[in-house]
């Protein structure tokens, strides 16, 4: 057994079963999905301000609007919180095992905080604070100009998008492994090139979809311009 799984087995000891297999089901199903669609409707911004908003940020009724923030919000907030203790129960033992597998299980660990520290302002900032303080959406001139004229946003958004795209592949290998889908080392290796592909394929699409927004927001020019 690879320590990765020793580790990961050590940890379930202490989480009851039933508890340790929801966390990691709606880590993956819901948010899964969610992520892939968003960033799909995301990529609209290619087609310029009118698209992005209807795809973005335009619902049907304010039900629709409220259902679609409950399915996420919940799930994200379930899953945070038993990452968190699942983050505080494990001890790194890279220095007596130093691996791949071992790296790639403390760096999804150190990547949760980038991610839930990424989710948290991007929730707030391009969801919950137009609403509650503008009273309207995000508008899409909004976000281009702040991905175009403001450094830190940029970054902040390619270094996120990178985290959660890792987060969500590697957590899928482990997915399998905690619901018995990969059961020997081999099934692992095997499903490697998988993680690697959903990887590079959740990071082509977020930097492409910042790429459409960078590019769109020189049209509007710096804030206060």
């Amino acid at each position: 057994m690879s320590t990765q799984a020793a580790t990961a087995d050590a940890v379930s000891t202490k989480t009851p079963l039933l508890k340790s297999r929801l966390g990691s089901f709606l880590a993956v199903v819901p948010l899964t999905f969610w992520v892939v669609n968003h960033l799909w409707d995301n990529l609209s911004a290619f087609n310029g301000a009118a698209a992005w908003e209807k795809s973005v940020t335009t619902y049907a009724n304010p039900y629709s609007q409220a259902l679609t923030f409950i399915i996420v919000m919940l799930p994200l907030l379930f899953h945070t919180g038993w990452g968190l203790v699942r983050l505080f129960s494990f001890r790194p033992n890279n220095n007596r095992y130093n691996n791949y597998g071992n790296f790639k299980f403390i760096l999804q660990r150190v990547s949760a905080l980038g991610v839930l520290a990424f989710l948290g302002a991007h929730i707030w900032l391009a969801f919950l604070q137009p609403r509650l303080v503008a009273g309207h959406p995000e508008a899409f001139s909004d976000i281009a100009r702040e991905m175009r004229f403001h450094g830190p946003t940029l970054i902040v958004y390619l270094l996120g998008t990178l985290g959660t795209a890792y987060h969500l592949a590697n957590g899928l290998q482990g997915f399998a492994m905690g619901w018995g889908l990969l059961g020997s080392e081999r099934a692992m290796r095997r499903f490697e090139p998988v993680s690697i592909i959903l990887f590079l394929l959740l990071t082509a699409m977020s930097w492409s979809v910042i790429y459409a927004l960078y590019t769109a927001g020189a049209a509007f020019g710096p804030s206060g311009s």
